[in-house]
């Protein structure tokens, strides 16, 4: 009787900005997790992400599971580096501007009977 295999490989990948996907996928390990946080299965992840195969969800989960605290640092630091840029893409004059034309806009469009 051959023996089993008892480790197992996440299919996750390393990009170089720094984020893990899913398997060849641009699903991001973030929205995985994020959606399983939140309660949903894997069958319900995969509706939303039909490109991702059961097999992919339930091993990014089960990667979760096995090492919470390193995933739970990884994504703490991807939302202080999201933070960050939402942060200097608001501060930058154009930004302003544009919001306010398209406050702008709004209101005019809304004022109309």
């Amino acid at each position: 009787m051959p023996a089993l295999e008892t480790t197992q490989t996440a299919p996750l990948t390393l990009w170089e900005d720094g984020s893990i996907r899913i398997g060849s996928s641009r699903v991001t390990l973030d929205s995985v997790v994020h959606e399983f946080t939140q309660g949903a299965t894997a069958e319900q992840i995969q509706d939303d992400f039909p490109g991702l195969s059961l097999r992919e969800i339930y091993g990014a989960i089960s990667y979760y599971l096995e090492h919470e605290n390193r995933v739970s640092e990884y994504l703490r630091r991807r939302e202080e580096e999201a933070q960050k840029v939402r942060t200097e893409i608001e501060e930058r004059p154009r930004a302003e501007a544009l919001r306010r034309r398209v406050r702008e806009r709004y209101a005019q469009l809304r004022a109309k009977p």
